[in-house]
């Protein structure tokens, strides 16, 4: 290797290509694990973003289950989840296209087993489970019927033969489905509007008859202010689950009406329930608990006694494991786990044999690491002298170097849900900018998940306030330290993290440029039924009741104030999307238009939320990097497709 090239930052050739991102990784997720068989689901963005039930072994190649013409994807809640289950070998899935359930037995093809929906896609299923004698399976249904949507719980006969029956109706939600080991329980959550799951739901168990029918149901724990989280059975029938009562997500039994914390302790062992089929905790045969916890941001795998509350954290190369990927069968536990450096992986540990095997990676490619930033965590003063948190990238390319003096532009990122969570996982798409020569700060801002339910609640009330600032207070924090540069400063984020883009670039200064990908600008529309159940009424806690807090609802909705609004903004929207629908995007275009501000659109036909094909994701991040070389003056060293940007200035 020579001396480094000497280049401006943003400028810096990179061998991490918008390509690489749309077409090296598949998305891993929902592990499953049955008589020695792995199962686990990959998302392909090669393949038009289709979900694929895959499984395979420590001696067995990965081999798809889910056929050529078929996509393992339900829409319930819209962002889906739990999308398939395996009893005996036998997969049930549901498919994306008429939402109906599959039965797949070994070596044959999928057959339908739910009937057909009125409308394409009216009726969804997610989250199934199937009790031990095959027969009778249970799962989540959600029906858009006569202009409205229902949720409950219904039993069907696996093989098909008779219409699936409600077991459990009238709330406006309900997940985790779960049938104990003798098939002679059934334990569920619920909960209703205004709460989101992460809010307070309440943990039901009923007695299970053997047609499938629920009788006896009496409440075991939760409210409106207690979120219950994962509920399950050990394999000697005890009910297990997680509760937030004091604060923190943490693992409880419920045995003759006692109910016992089994490791009390300052972290978290839940996560918000955005999707379903998530599974932070699984029991082995001999009781003891294989758990994902988080503390300070990081995640953990640990193993715990639930007989003694001893708990001893797995000596492996991991430090990030994904929230939707436990499962264990025997001794063996699958999880999908990586790090800074390491892709994420299905992997599979014997407790038996002491053995560790890696089942497939979701990158196809090998990044060399002198091209890879390793994230420190940060802390750093925000508003009301409170500590906010962040993972900060530096700059990494073992084959260049900036000029003496020149500080890296810096790209704030702001995560979507808002109730969610960035971790430090391998992802290709910070050292995309990265490994180019900027400097990435992913803000786990108040509100974020993983930091106990005090500072998950410091959003209520005050959406568009306290993300945007600690936003902006992460950026000023590392340009005081002269870790940046304070005058090259972009903003970026999706969904909900588009919506706090957008509102630190209509009612704040500090930013150069912004990207909002498929971001919220009116969210009065969201309070008037502009978006779909699940989150319908978010915006209560988040904001305010609507219309008594009309005025705070207009206020904060950057589409108004458009005008404020001092620097070059991109746009992408998918074009299906139904939880954010284009016309949020549109609307801001017309006011950035109506200005006259520099500003860029790309909206994308059969894209939803969040993009998933890969033309489109590869379209999305050339995009990008084109308008910011624009907005900071750098030159690229590849060829990238223009963007057109509307409202030039003369340069």
């Amino acid at each position: 290797m020579g001396e480094p090239t000497v280049a401006p930052r943003g400028s810096w050739r990179s061998p991490i290509s918008a390509g690489m991102l749309a077409t090296s990784a598949v998305w891993l997720s929902e592990v499953w694990v049955e008589d020695g068989v792995t199962y686990w689901l990959e998302t392909r963005p090669t393949e038009g973003g289709r979900l694929v039930v895959v499984c395979g072994g420590p001696s067995t190649a990965p081999a798809d289950v889910t056929p050529e013409g078929f996509n393992a994807r339900t829409k319930v809640h819209e962002y889906g989840g739990g999308s398939y289950f395996v009893h005996q070998g036998t997969v049930f899935f549901s498919n994306f296209d008429d939402q109906r359930l599959y039965r797949q037995d070994v070596g044959a093809l999928p057959i339908p087993i739910t009937p057909e929906p009125p409308a394409p896609g009216s009726i969804r299923y997610a989250d199934g489970r199937v009790v031990p004698d095959g027969r009778v399976a249970i799962a989540v249904r959600e029906r858009h019927e006569d202009g409205g949507v229902f949720n409950e719980l219904v039993a069907f006969l696996t093989d098909g033969s008779a219409e699936p029956r409600i077991v459990a109706g009238g709330r406006d939600f309900y997940s985790f489905p779960r049938i104990s080991p003798d098939g002679r329980l059934l334990a569920w959550t619920c909960w209703d509007h205004p709460q989101m799951p992460w809010d307070g739901t309440e943990l039901w168990v009923a007695d299970l008859t053997e047609g499938g029918r629920v009788e006896g149901a009496r409440l075991v724990a939760g409210s409106p202010s207690e979120s219950i989280f994962q509920p399950g059975w050990s394999p000697d029938g005890i009910l297990h689950f997680v509760s937030d009562r004091t604060g923190w997500w943490n693992l409880y039994r419920e045995r003759d009406g006692e109910t016992l914390a089994l490791r009390p302790m300052e972290a978290e062992f839940g996560t918000p329930q955005w999707v379903f089929g998530l599974s932070l905790h699984a029991f082995l045969a001999d009781g003891r608990i294989a758990c994902i916890y988080w503390r300070n941001g990081e995640s953990r795998l640990a193993m715990l006694d639930g007989a003694t509350g001893e708990m001893l954290d797995l000596d492996l190369p991991y430090s990030s494991c994904r929230a939707e990927t436990i499962a264990a069968d025997g001794s063996r536990i699958a999880f999908v786990a990586g790090s800074a450096t390491i892709p994420p992986q299905v992997v599979t540990l014997d407790f038996a044999t002491r053995s560790v095997d890696v089942l497939r990676e979701s990158e196809r490619v090998v990044v060399d690491e002198g091209y890879l930033s390793v994230p420190q965590a940060i802390e750093f003063p925000t508003e009301g002298g409170l500590t906010a948190h962040a993972l900060f990238y530096l700059p990494a390319n073992r084959d260049f170097a900036a000029p003496q003096g020149e500080k890296p532009p810096l790209i704030v990122m702001s995560h979507g849900g808002p109730t969610s969570a960035v971790t430090a996982e391998f992802d290709l798409h910070k050292q995309f900018f990265t490994s180019r020569g900027f400097a990435v700060v992913d803000v786990n801002y108040g509100g974020s998940a993983g930091y106990g339910r005090e500072y998950r609640d410091r959003l209520k009330g005050t959406w568009g306030v306290v993300d945007v600032m600690d936003c902006i207070n992460a950026a000023k924090f590392l340009a005081a330290r002269g870790e940046v540069d304070g005058e090259r400063l972009a903003i970026r984020g999706g969904s909900a993290g588009g919506y706090t883009t957008l509102c630190a670039l209509a009612f704040h200064d500090d930013f150069a440029a912004g990207a909002s990908h498929f971001g919220l600008a009116n969210i009065e529309d969201f309070a008037t039924g502009g978006t779909h159940k699940f989150e319908s009424r978010y915006l209560e806690s988040l904001v305010g009741r609507y219309p008594e807090k009309a005025d705070v609802y207009r206020a904060r909705s950057p589409v108004h104030f458009a005008d404020m609004i001092s620097c070059p903004v991109i746009l992408f929207q998918g074009l299906e999307d139904d939880v954010v629908p284009p016309a949020q995007a549109e609307i801001m275009v017309e006011a950035l238009g109506a200005k006259g501000l520099p500003y860029a659109y790309l909206a994308f036909e059969g894209e939803q939320h969040g993009f998933r094909k890969a033309e489109n994701i590869e379209r999305t991040y050339g995009a990008e990097l084109f308008f910011y070389a624009w907005v900071f003056g750098f030159e690229l060293p590849d060829v990238v497709e223009p963007v057109e940007i509307h409202n030039l200035p003369s340069r």
